[in-house]
């Protein structure tokens, strides 16, 4: 099924700034959250869902400029995908997970009480996403034509196979912070004269994890994952151009507490070609020929991408700097099932010497065509 288009949902234009995606947003979180909706719970949810994921993202510039390339279902891999969960999950006490989103739990403690303290907000020892990496690739002209599998070599940490992740020396388990509980806080209540306080503070005794190792895996040295270089295939897709993103969901660095895995950014970079230049999925490049061919008019042999040629008559008379246009002999467009054009522009070239009898049958055409033949001169002053 098509993915809805994201501004339509949010109600707002391609060129909407932050603050009009915030406060569009704003009013249709507070209509469909289904708390609001008891009798309509499941619909609410459904479409609650789909605005969130529209708000996530287009308030992401990075992500705003890919869809922006791609749309919901380009190769960046849009589409609401998320290994987590993270902002689709509804309880009864709220939506969890928005600590990942910057202001959106903000915005939702604006609307409904309860659940979205500070405290309650940020689950510090909840899944957490791995972080994000970011590479590039050089394609040349023709692989940016055809498409292309390619193969990148990136350093990140991996899970430890030694502890399976854990941390902890095979034989032996995490124990639960015997200080906090596994909260990873620490609750102190006070009594003031403006009556009763309560302060949390992260546990020191863990670090706020939660958890305790009492004898860490001597590979990960306790932290669960060990830094390796990967090797990863790329599949380009054909008429991708340069800065363009492409996205490998889940290629990134490992979550942890059960997060899902980040993601793998690869920006293209699209080499420079001696012979042609692109502008959107068209091609451009330019064809010198002679002082006759453009009089009299002259079938060519136009070079393409792909090294082949193509035919091409050009009419009698035609001017130096004309264009002409070759149909769907330029790239293919990423989204669509349309290709651009090969246009090339003819430089007329002007022979710099000639023999006797080319010069005195040039006079002649010139005399013809009631045209001053060109006078020799020695000098300035005779």
């Amino acid at each position: 099924m098509a993915k809805k288009d994201y501004y339509e949902l949010l109600g707002v234009s391609k060129n909407a700034t932050d603050e009009e995606l915030k406060k569009a947003y704003r009013k249709l979180a507070k209509k469909y959250h289904p708390d609001a909706n008891p009798d309509n719970k499941q619909e609410a949810e459904a479409k609650f869902k789909e605005v969130n994921e529209a708000y996530e993202t287009l308030s992401n510039p990075e992500k705003r400029r890919m869809y922006d390339q791609f749309g919901p279902d380009g190769p960046q891999g849009f589409g609401g995908s998320n290994p987590g969960g993270g902002y689709y999950s509804y309880s009864s006490s709220g939506f969890d997970g928005f600590s990942d989103f910057g202001d959106l739990g903000d915005i939702f403690s604006s609307f409904f009480g309860g659940g979205f303290s500070s405290s309650s907000r940020r689950n510090d020892n909840g899944p957490k996403k791995g972080a994000d990496l970011r590479s590039s690739i050089d394609i040349t002209f023709q692989e940016a034509y055809t498409g292309v599998e390619k193969e990148i070599t990136i350093s990140r940490d991996e899970t430890c196979k030694t502890c399976n992740g854990s941390g902890a020396k095979p034989g032996t388990t995490v124990e639960t912070c015997s200080a906090c509980k596994g909260t990873g806080q620490i609750r102190q209540t006070q009594n003031t004269i403006l009556g009763t306080m309560q302060t949390t503070r992260t546990c020191s005794n863990c670090n706020g994890t939660g958890k305790v190792i009492k004898e860490p895996c001597l590979d990960c040295r306790g932290k669960g994952t060990v830094r390796k270089s990967a090797r990863i295939k790329v599949k380009i897709p054909a008429g991708i151009d340069d800065n363009q993103t492409i996205v490998l969901r889940g290629e990134g660095e490992p979550g942890s507490k059960g997060g899902p895995k980040g993601d793998l950014y690869i920006t293209i970079r699209l080499r420079k070609n001696n012979i042609f230049t692109r502008k959107g999925d068209n091609v451009f490049c330019e064809i010198p020929i002679t002082f006759t061919q453009a009089t009299l008019g002259a079938e060519l042999e136009i070079p393409t991408i792909l090294g082949e040629t193509v035919k091409y008559t050009i009419p009698e008379g035609t001017q130096h700097g004309t264009k002409f246009t070759i149909r769907n002999q330029g790239f293919k467009n990423v989204n669509g099932n349309y290709q651009g054009d090969l246009i090339f522009t003819v430089l007329v070239q002007v022979p710099k010497r000639l023999s006797k009898e080319q010069r005195d049958i040039l006079m002649q055409l010139a005399k013809t065509m009631n045209e001053q033949p060109p006078v020799k001169k020695r000098g300035l002053f005779g």
